[in-house]
């Protein structure tokens, strides 16, 4: 598949999801923007959310783990299982009492203004650099398959791919993205499982063939067992997806609001519960897509792409879908997948990013501001947030040196746990904060002090060579609610 064919898929898809957004959207206002009105239908939010939550670094970088971490990703996977039926039976209920539109919105009811801010900017931090984390993995692929053909820099092909998806979200937001998610989302399903069907046919395999195989033993092992102080022991990965779950859905205003777009609590339950099955099943279709590609890799003699001098994994399925020689349907719906899983999460950052800045720091719903000028703002501040991803994106190519999703998780531990614990502060005690001027220098202190303690070389000797993993998430939160509890204990409310 040519460069330029690759500029016309991305064209086409992006002039379809355009269409759909203008169409869709007879007029703007605030509550459509960051409710779809909260009448959206829960089978499409389920559906859609399974493309937001892929993302590109599951369509591309979950395959590349298989190499190196086999399928111990399904032993975090099983965690979000639970995680998943927490936030649908315990958060969910919370938010739509409150009636929130930010779910930070809870802790300003429940604590106080410094709590609030202090989680909603955790938030931002976070976002920000996940979505970036995604952007950047899709953008290095166009940009090595496509845009360094024609001597495009990589800054201009992410300035590109952000104004594409400001176009289609800026009237909308989250009503456009309720549909744009669910074709995202086929796009995904349907890259996955063409280009699955064709490096089986060139193996000259069915699938029960492959199944089967001892090809793929060698990569099939779900659970790792042998070694405690491993970063991959099926109980530490198994607690840290549960709390990841927990924290990057439902402690996480983009994934939170299309959940809160559905009617009413009782559909926003069954929306997460079958985005929950579908999430699990294509995760481990993923990772068998994995091992196919290192299988098919082998065989045809396909080496994997060198990038600044470095095996990048992540590169192969793109690798082999445009120039093994598959058939040019493959390398068509590989293109189109691998735009989906990119811009699905991409754009409901956007959203949600806006969301949180307009109001949990501008607080436009509680000054006395007309519609009008709310939606004014809230404009300008899409554009802003819009020209922030684009320069986080561009520093990540400076910066980042290991597996885009290992990356992703561990960093998700330091900013999410703050707030995985004072969330679980709030939810589960009785007591009050009586000023909480001093929660922010708090989360800083506790991520600081659980940071030293999983880096430092002395502490990792003297405790047998442990190496800590996704767990760094719990640890960080009940560290920060136990402070809490301590600082307030006197404090009980009635």
């Amino acid at each position: 598949m040519t460069p330029f064919s690759i500029i016309l898929v991305l064209l086409g898809y992006f002039s379809v999801l355009i269409a759909i957004s203008f169409l869709g959207t007879k007029q703007t206002s605030n509550k459509l923007f960051f409710k779809a009105n909260q009448n959206a239908s829960w089978v499409l939010v389920a559906f859609g959310m399974i493309g937001a939550t892929l993302s590109g670094v599951t369509f591309i970088s979950v395959p590349g783990w298989v190499q190196s971490n086999y399928f111990y990703y399904m032993q975090t996977v099983f965690g979000y299982i639970v995680g998943y039926l927490l936030v649908a039976y315990l958060l969910i209920p919370i938010y739509y009492r409150l009636g929130v539109t930010s779910i930070y919105e809870y802790l300003q009811q429940r604590f106080g203004l410094f709590t609030y801010k202090t989680g909603a900017g955790f938030f931002l931090l976070s976002r920000v650099t996940g979505a970036a984390f995604r952007m950047f993995l899709v953008v290095q692929t166009m940009q090595y398959f496509v845009f360094d053909h024609w001597g495009i820099p990589f800054e201009l092909t992410t300035v590109l791919s952000v104004l594409m998806i400001w176009l289609y979200t800026y009237k909308g937001g989250i009503h456009t993205i309720v549909w744009t998610d669910t074709l995202q989302t086929a796009c995904i399903l349907s890259a996955l499982g063409i280009v699955f069907y064709y490096i089986l046919d060139a193996l000259g395999w069915d699938f029960l063939t492959f199944y089967n195989s001892k090809e793929l033993a060698q990569y099939h092992n779900l659970f790792q067992w042998d070694n405690f102080f491993k970063k991959s022991y099926a109980v530490k990965s198994f607690i840290g997806g549960l709390f990841i779950a927990v924290c990057m859905t439902g402690l996480d205003q983009d994934m939170m609001q299309k959940t809160l777009s559905c009617p009413d609590a009782k559909s926003s339950q069954k929306n997460l519960c079958v985005f929950t099955v579908m999430l699990t099943i294509i995760n481990y279709i993923f990772l068998l897509l994995g091992a196919l590609l290192f299988i098919y890799a082998e065989k045809m003699n396909i080496v994997i792409p060198l990038l600044d001098g470095n095996v990048k994994t992540d590169l192969l399925f793109p690798q082999v879908a445009i120039n093994s020689g598959m058939p040019m349907i493959a390398s068509f719906v590989f293109i189109l997948g691998l735009i989906a899983a990119a811009y699905s999460s991409a754009d409901s950052a956007l959203t949600s990013l806006t969301t949180c800045v307009c109001v949990d720091f501008l607080d436009i719903k509680r000054k006395n501001i007309s519609s009008e000028k709310q939606v004014v703002i809230r404009k300008k501040v899409h554009v802003i947030v819009s020209l922030v991803l684009i320069v986080v994106v561009i520093l990540y190519k400076h910066v980042l040196d290991q597996n885009v999703i290992s990356g992703l998780l561990v960093f998700a531990s330091f900013t999410y746990g703050p707030l995985l614990g004072v969330f679980a502060f709030g939810i589960f005690t009785s007591y009050q904060i009586k000023d909480d001027w001093y929660v922010p220098l708090l989360m800083i202190v506790v991520i600081s002090i659980v940071y030293k303690l999983s880096t430092n070389k002395d502490i990792k000797t003297w405790l047998g060579g442990y190496e800590f993993g996704l767990e760094l998430l719990p640890i960080n939160g009940i560290l920060c609610a136990f402070v809490l509890l301590l600082l307030s204990r006197k404090k009980q409310l009635g």
